[in-house]
């Protein structure tokens, strides 16, 4: 599961070697991609049950389940209601303290903007590596190293998806992620999180990992926002131990 503005393809860089050693469902989530957005304000727990009902319908409840950022949190919340198997969230958002939210409100929005000021060139400014590290250096820490077609999308989708807005909305005002007591996540639970995260700050993960005692914590070195962006062998492997079966 993605992140805020994101698809899919935001793990473009990591499902080929994925996939050839486990079966491997993409989601949209609402309001971006190709799913449409849900009626009214969306929050984390109505995306949430959104996504537990279509794990559901398509028999997947058991299914180990991995998340980025938005989807990280979803994830972690899926965990907490003892939705799935083993779980990798990378990244969670939902761990601020009020000063970090209000740093990740006003970067993200200004973020937003920029982008969507910026729309009709991103094709061409995404395309070369000097773009990319202007465009991309609050989410990865080699931007420049970034496939341009996987910071075409990513960035693009920040700009057009219908649920950016109302979903920023939703993390901004919305509560802070709840916990789960020790020895009741379903499976295996690894939070990983970049050093060099400027989204979801490193301060975080002692909270996530307090929050959820079940987890054990994995740093990405020389990371960002993106693991799968800035050390994909890596959190491929993580994703593959994690899910590997008992």
């Amino acid at each position: 599961m993605h992140g805020l503005g994101g698809s899919r393809h935001s793990f473009d860089r990591i499902v080929p070697d994925l996939a050839t050693q486990r079966e491997v469902v993409l989601l949209d989530l609402p309001g971006f991609g190709g799913t449409p957005p849900l009626a009214g304000e969306p929050s984390v727990a109505a995306l949430t049950d959104a996504v537990a009902g279509f794990l559901t319908d398509h028999d997947l409840t058991g299914a180990d389940l991995v998340g980025s950022s938005l989807g990280a949190r979803m994830v972690l919340e899926m965990a907490r209601r003892g939705i799935g198997r083993h779980v990798v969230a990378l990244d969670p958002g939902g761990f601020w303290n009020d000063r970090e939210l209000r740093v990740f409100s006003a970067s993200l929005r200004a973020s937003v903007a920029l982008v969507r000021g910026l729309r009709p060139a991103l094709p061409t400014l995404l395309g070369n590596p000097v773009g990319r590290t202007a465009l991309l250096a609050q989410f990865s820490a080699r931007p420049w190293a970034v496939p341009a077609a996987t910071a075409i999308n990513e960035v693009a989708g920040l700009a057009d998806a219908p649920g950016t807005d109302a979903t920023l909305r939703a993390l901004v005002d919305g509560p802070r992620q709840a916990g789960a007591p020790a020895a009741t996540a379903p499976g295996r639970l690894v939070i990983g999180w970049g050093r060099r995260d400027l989204v979801t700050v490193p301060a975080q993960a002692a909270r996530a990992a307090g929050r959820f005692p079940d987890a054990r914590l994995h740093w990405f070195e020389r990371c960002g926002h993106f693991p799968q962006w800035d050390a994909p062998a890596e959190a491929t492997r993580v994703i593959l131990e994690a899910t590997v079966a008992a």
